[in-house]
C-alpha cells in the first residue's frame, strides 16, 4: 500500500488516516454550520462564518491533484470536487490487487481506467453529481493522465497533428498545428500543479530544475525535445516548450511528398551521404533541421559505426551500430558538467566511421571541423543560420568561442576544407518547411570562401488559401567533389547534371 500511496502523493494528493481527514477533503457543497470540540460547552461552540466556509471550499479545490481542462464558473468547481472525491475514495478503498495493477503503470492503462471508472461511478451515484456521459469519460481520462502521463498535456501529446506544445505558465497553453499557432483551453490549476508535471519529466532523466538552476533541456520517452524555464527567470510562471517528433520515422519519400525537396534533390543527397561528404544543415528555429538530419542519416550504410552527440538525445537512427552520447549539466555543487565539446573530442577515440552532432552552438565547432579534416569524412551536423553564407560566418564566430586565437584566414581555411555541402532549410510563411538551397562549398579564393548553389527553391506566389506556390530549380552545374563519388563507389554519372540543366 505504501508504494501506491506515495505515487498518489506525488500527484499532489495528501493521504490521511481515516480518523484524521483534513477539512480540505470535506466536500464544499455540504453545509458546515458548526464544529464540536471535545471539551467545549454549548456557549463555546465555534460557528463557521460565510468567509470561513468559502475558505474551506477553496482549500478543497486547491487540494486536488487532478486539475486539467477548465471551463468557467461552478461547473469547474464541481468537476474539481468530483476528481478530488474519486481520488480520496481510491486511496481509502483500493484493494491490494488494484494497487498491484496501478504499480504496473502505462502497460496496464486500460485496466487502470476500468478501476477508475468503477470508483467514479460509485462516487457519482452516491452523491448525485450531475455529469453527462461525455464529462464522465473526460473525468476518467483526466485522472488516468494524472496517474500515468503528463496530466493536462497528455491529450496534446497524443494528437499526431500537433507538432509543438508551449506552456506559458499554468493558465496559457499554445500549440502549433499545421504550421499555425493556436491557443487551447488546457489549463493547470496553479504553478504547483505545473511544477509537479515538470518533475515527472525530469526525474527519469536524472535532471533537475530549481531556483539555483532555473532552466534545463530534456526529452520525453519518445524523443520529443523539452525546454523548461521557471521563476525567477520566467515572470509568467513555469514555462515548458515541447517539440514533438513524429511517432513514425520520416523517410526521404515523405519529405518529397510534403514538398520539402524535389525528387532530384533526394537522389542527389542520397548519393552525397553514401559518398561520405561532410554536410551541414542550417536553418532557423523550427525549420525542420533535426528532421532532415534524421532522414540524411538513414542513407548511411548499416556497416558503419555511428556516434551521435546531442544535448538531449533526439535523433532516432535506424542502423544497428549506433552509439548515442548526451551532454550532462553540472551538479548542485557546480561540478561534473560534460559539454558537447568534451563529447566530440571523446568520440574521436571511439573509432567512429561517422560522427553526427545534433547542433553546434559554440566552441565544439572547432573540434567538429578538425574531425572532418582528419579522416572522419561523412560527418553531419546542424547550425542556426538564415542563409548558407550566414552559416559560414556563424561557424567562424563559434570557432573563435573555443578560446583559440586563430587568424580569420586560418579559420576560413578550416571551414572551407571541412564542409562539402550546406543544406539551407526554411520555414515558409504558410508554415511549410522547404530546403531552399543545396549549396556546395568550393574552397577559398583569396580570403573569401566560394559557394555555388546546386539547387534552390523559388517561390512564385501565395495562393488564395495563403499557401506558398513555387518550384525547385536544378542549376545543372557539376559539383567539384565528384571525385569523392568515384572514390567511394557511388554511381552518379555526369549525365545526371546535364539532364537537370535540360
Amino acid at each position: 500500500m505504501a508504494r501506491s500511496l506515495s505515487l498518489l502523493e506525488r500527484l499532489g494528493g495528501k493521504t490521511q488516516e481515516k480518523e484524521k481527514k483534513s477539512s480540505a477533503y470535506d466536500r464544499p457543497h455540504l453545509p458546515k454550520p458548526e464544529v464540536k470540540a471535545a471539551e467545549t460547552t454549548a456557549e463555546e461552540k465555534p460557528v463557521y462564518t460565510e468567509k470561513q466556509v468559502q475558505q474551506e471550499r477553496e482549500a478543497a479545490v486547491e487540494a486536488s491533484a487532478f486539475a486539467g481542462r477548465r471551463a468557467t464558473g461552478s461547473k469547474v468547481d464541481m468537476m474539481q470536487e468530483v476528481k478530488l472525491a474519486v481520488h480520496r475514495r481510491i486511496v481509502d478503498e483500493m484493494t491490494p490487487e488494484e494497487q498491484q495493477i496501478l504499480l504496473r503503470g502505462e502497460e496496464a492503462r486500460e485496466q487502470i481506467k476500468n478501476i477508475i471508472t468503477v470508483y467514479s461511478n460509485r462516487e457519482i451515484a452516491e452523491n448525485t453529481y450531475a455529469l453527462t456521459r461525455g464529462e464522465r469519460l473526460q473525468l476518467v481520462d483526466d485522472i488516468s493522465n494524472e496517474l500515468l502521463g503528463l496530466g493536462p498535456l497528455e491529450p496534446l501529446l497524443q494528437n499526431d497533428s500537433i507538432t509543438e506544445v508551449m506552456v506559458n505558465g499554468p493558465n496559457q497553453v499554445f500549440i502549433e498545428q499545421k504550421g499555425k499557432l493556436r491557443l487551447t483551453d488546457v489549463h493547470f490549476y496553479d504553478n504547483a500543479h505545473l511544477m509537479n508535471i515538470i518533475e515527472r519529466i525530469l526525474t527519469p532523466l536524472g535532471r533537475r530544475v530549481d531556483e539555483s538552476s532555473p532552466l534545463v533541456d530534456a526529452r520525453l520517452a519518445d524523443g520529443s525535445r523539452v525546454n523548461i524555464i521557471i521563476p525567477p527567470l520566467s515572470l509568467v510562471g513555469p514555462t515548458v516548450t515541447i517539440r514533438k517528433f513524429s511517432k513514425k520515422a520520416l523517410s526521404i519519400n515523405d519529405l518529397v511528398s510534403f514538398g520539402t525537396l524535389s525528387e532530384d534533390m533526394a537522389n542527389f543527397l542520397d548519393a552525397c551521404v553514401r559518398a561520405r561528404l561532410n554536410i551541414l544543415v542550417s536553418g532557423g528555429t523550427g525549420s525542420g533541421k533535426t528532421t532532415t538530419l534524421n532522414v540524411l542519416s538513414s542513407f548511411i550504410p548499416a556497416t558503419d559505426r555511428i556516434v551521435t552527440i546531442e544535448d538531449a538525445a533526439e535523433l532516432r537512427l535506424q542502423q544497428t551500430h549506433v552509439v548515442t552520447l548526451e551532454s550532462r549539466p553540472a551538479n548542485l555543487e557546480g561540478h561534473g558538467a560534460i559539454t558537447i565539446r568534451d563529447l566530440v573530442r571523446n568520440a574521436l577515440r571511439m573509432r567512429p566511421d561517422r560522427i553526427i552532432v545534433g547542433e553546434v552552438r559554440s566552441g565544439e565547432a572547432l573540434d567538429m571541423l578538425q574531425a572532418m579534416n582528419t579522416g572522419h569524412d561523412g560527418s553531419l551536423t546542424t547550425a542556426h543560420a538564415n542563409t548558407p553564407r550566414d552559416v559560414l560566418s556563424r561557424l567562424e564566430t563559434m570557432v573563435l568561442m573555443a578560446g583559440m586565437e586563430l587568424p580569420v584566414r586560418a579559420v576560413r581555411t578550416q571551414v572551407s576544407s571541412a564542409i562539402d555541402l550546406i543544406l539551407q532549410q526554411s520555414r515558409i510563411r504558410d508554415g511549410s518547411r522547404k530546403i531552399t538551397y543545396i549549396t556546395e562549398v568550393q574552397g577559398m579564393e583569396g580570403d573569401t570562401i566560394i559557394l555555388q548553389d546546386l539547387f534552390r527553391y523559388v517561390q512564385d506566389r501565395i495562393d488564395e488559401r495563403g499557401k506558398s506556390v513555387g518550384h525547385y530549380e536544378n542549376i545543372g552545374l557539376m559539383p567539384s567533389f565528384m571525385d569523392k563519388f568515384q572514390m567511394n563507389g557511388v554511381d552518379l554519372p555526369p549525365s545526371f547534371f546535364n539532364s537537370m540543366r535540360g
